[in-house]
């Protein structure tokens, strides 16, 4: 593949694995043994016998009538939001929760933003009876409270980020602070295609599932095993790996990645990072992120707690740089509006950060009889209060 991440970990020029000393340990057992656990029959068995069973796999790819009609094209949405759990995110939790337990590891850390990744982690570490701490910013603890009742129900411990905008960063650095002081016992489960060589590719190959189940319900419903184009929101971007996965050397597949534009990319709150980033190291990787002159972050902003992050996964960020995504960017208004649109024409709910996917459609110029799908990453419950103010209003 022309988007493989090579032996160092690196995307191109992005990735890496810019780690403290004290996490060298754990990071170098990771990049040695991963391929190898992850790819044997047993592992692989187990993962997907937990996909069906469990999570509830596959995911329908589901023909939207009413939405198509109002664009004048096909439009087909990846059903993520039906997962258990309620997203995308319990692909990559299965995957790696199992892994843990190969590694002989007995307490689980996690990052949290939307908290989707927290009641994910939460789940798997029940199911596995593993000790859960999530770190979750104090901000996005507030403002996604049910996630947060969940994850508690679910025998996790939440523990507040207090720092910087008290947010998905700053939950970031709080668990890399744990996995530093507990490398022993403790396995840290990123959420996304972010981090340290070997969490982008794991995390990717995790959620390729998305596609490779996209592929065999596009030939069953369509005759080809291929769409147009994939639209995917993108914060660290792991609804998007798994949807693009499959379709990466396929250039007759258009991707197009939907960041979060905030109050307007231009109004210094958003996290638009493909079009505002620039280069440098966030949390053990070589990417692009918002960042001033002197190299200091700039601390994002979105109405969607899962897209307000400062930077993207590597991978994301190679995709963009050669020109094989396409970047849109989705303000609040627009993100909700798309929200409430799905909502009435096809009666399903979905999470903030996939409305930001839907506020593309608008944007893209449809020819007639072309095949588009959105990855519907996660369903609406959590956002439910920020919906409704936008309706009191």
């Amino acid at each position: 593949m022309k988007y493989e991440v090579d032996q160092l970990g690196f995307y191109g020029r992005y990735g890496g694995a810019f780690i403290p000393e004290l996490l060298h340990k754990n990071i170098a057992e990771l990049q040695e043994k991963y391929l190898e656990i992850i790819e044997s029959p047993g592992f692989q068995r187990q993962f997907n016998q937990l996909l069906c069973d469990y999570a509830g796999r596959p995911s329908p790819l589901y023909f939207a009538k009413r939405l198509s009609e109002k664009y004048q094209t096909k439009i087909y949405l990846k059903r993520e939001d039906l997962n258990h759990t309620g997203s995308h995110k319990i692909n990559n939790t299965i995957g790696q929760i199992l892994l843990a337990k190969h590694l002989g590891k007995t307490r689980i850390i996690a990052e949290t933003g939307a908290g989707q990744h927290g009641v994910a982690t939460a789940t798997v570490a029940a199911l596995a009876g593993l000790e859960c701490v999530v770190y979750m910013g104090e901000k996005d603890i507030e403002r996604q409270a049910p996630n947060v009742a969940r994850m508690k129900m679910l025998g996790a411990t939440v523990k507040p980020a207090k720092s910087g905008s008290k947010t998905l960063k700053d939950a970031t650095n709080e668990a890399i602070r744990d996995w530093i002081n507990h490398p022993q016992d403790t396995y840290y489960i990123i959420g996304s295609v972010v981090g340290p060589h070997p969490y982008p590719d794991m995390v990717a190959r995790f959620q390729s599932v998305i596609s490779e189940e996209m592929m065999q319900q596009l030939a069953a419903q369509t005759g080809r095993d291929y769409p147009d184009r994939i639209i995917a929101c993108i914060g660290g971007g792991s609804n998007a790996a798994g949807a693009y996965y499959h379709f990466l050397d396929n250039d007759a597949v258009e991707l197009v990645s939907v960041e979060a534009g905030g109050l307007g990319i231009d109004s210094g709150h958003s996290a638009a990072t493909g079009v505002l980033g620039t280069d440098g190291i966030i949390h053990a990787s070589l990417t692009k992120l918002m960042q001033d002159n002197d190299g200091q972050i700039i601390e994002p902003y979105s109405i969607s707690a899962g897209l307000d992050y400062p930077g993207i996964g590597p991978l994301h960020a190679h995709l963009i740089s050669t020109g094989r995504t396409k970047v849109l960017t989705a303000t609040d208004d627009e993100a909700v509006k798309a929200g409430f649109e799905l909502t009435r024409l096809e009666g399903i709910i979905p999470a903030l950060e996939s409305a930001h996917a839907l506020a593309a459609l608008p944007k893209i110029n449809f020819k007639p009889g072309e095949i588009t799908v959105v990855n519907l990453s996660g369903r609406g419950d959590k956002d439910l209060a920020t919906y409704l103010k936008y309706l009191k209003d």
